[in-house]
């Protein structure tokens, strides 16, 4: 408000400030007066309504876009900033594996194939994820990987046992090369003796306590050499971990040695395939 008085053709005039509103100078050419006002966000917010397109919080003061919640919206903000609402002419992304231009008659989705199989997807379906790159990834290829030894020893005709025992052991060391899945390992064993049996005696080799074979002799003369070759296959584990390693063992054992049999070499096979799933 200003009141102002003149006499003697001179003029003074007081200034004073209102609500929110301050005053500074002194009224003169070189310090005029200036008036500024700082109205407070609750003092304005009555003025503000909500319409469409737009919400409004009287409490915050926040004024949003109001998007629409029916289904297929896709509006999305575009390189400047700004809503973007993508049509049959500027269409947001493509690419192998996507549907839709990113319109909203035709928004953007996984192109996807039809289920083949009898089992249920929910139960038996993989996976597919974002890697750190930013691609889609589906679950690690299943692998069956294969590794063997093969072995002859030499013995100076040793005494076929006549009692179970174990008379040398052979082994081969395994690697899960799968760093994602463990692995089922099948291992085929084979075992080949030679014994050397006089007029009369008998021997017997197995794999582990398993016996495999029996021989003897029934003729008047030694039999030089004399040899079978076994083999076996079993599951020697049922799940090796990722990247782990083990040992297989093939323990070759004797019993029912008489008449003075006596075997000279053993001649082992140890083969394992494991299968990653």
């Amino acid at each position: 408000m200003a009141r102002c008085g003149c006499g003697g053709g001179l003029c003074n005039c007081t200034v004073q400030s209102g609500t929110n509103v301050t005053v500074s100078g002194t009224g003169s050419a070189a310090n005029p007066y200036v008036i500024s006002a700082d109205v407070p966000c609750e003092d304005v917010r009555g003025c503000l309504s909500a319409g469409d397109g737009i919400t409004f919080d009287q409490a915050t003061g926040v004024i949003a876009a109001g998007l629409s919640s029916q289904a297929g919206n896709n509006i999305a903000i575009g390189p400047d900033g700004g809503l973007l609402v993508p049509t049959a002419g500027s269409t947001v992304a493509v690419g192998c594996g996507l549907t839709g231009d990113g319109s909203g008659s035709a928004p953007l989705q996984i192109g996807t194939g039809t289920w083949p199989y009898p089992c249920p997807p929910e139960t038996a379906g993989g996976v597919v994820v974002c890697g750190p790159d930013g691609i889609l990834r589906g679950e690690p290829r299943g692998q069956i990987n294969y590794t063997q030894a093969q072995e002859t020893r030499t013995y100076a005709d040793l005494a076929v046992p006549a009692d179970l025992t174990v008379v040398d052991t052979f082994t081969l060391p395994i690697t899960n090369p799968d760093q994602c899945r463990p692995a089922v390992v099948l291992v085929e064993r084979e075992v080949d003796v030679d014994f050397v049996l006089p007029a009369g005696a008998g021997a017997s080799y197995g794999h582990d306590t398993d016996q495999m074979f029996y021989t003897r002799n029934t003729g008047s003369s030694t039999i030089t050499d004399a040899h079978t070759q076994t083999t076996k296959l079993y599951q020697a584990l049922t799940s090796l971990a990722p990247g782990a390693g083990a040992v297989v063992q093939l323990p070759v054992t004797m019993d029912r040695g008489s008449g003075g049999a006596t075997y000279n070499r053993i001649q082992t096979f140890i083969r394992a395939i494991m299968i990653s799933l």
